[in-house]
């Protein structure tokens, strides 16, 4: 079951690439070309994330919702 953390996207002309940030998860984001392929991406990192967490002994976050901040 895909845990339920808030993601923010947005576009980047920069990377002109969508960008993907999961706030609860410090350091996690992925991209992609369409709207689909960053959300596809963002479950596969949001995984990663977790699994990594794991390995080295560290606390995974447990999901809050939606956040409250700007």
């Amino acid at each position: 079951m895909m845990p339920k953390y808030e993601v923010i996207i947005y576009w980047s002309e920069q990377d002109n690439a969508f960008i993907a940030e999961v706030p609860e998860l410090p350091g996690c984001m992925a991209d992609g070309k369409t709207y689909q392929d960053v959300i596809k991406n963002t479950e596969i990192i949001i995984d990663e994330w977790i699994e990594t967490a794991k390995e080295l002994g560290r606390e995974i976050p447990q999901p809050k919702g939606r956040l409250m901040y700007a």
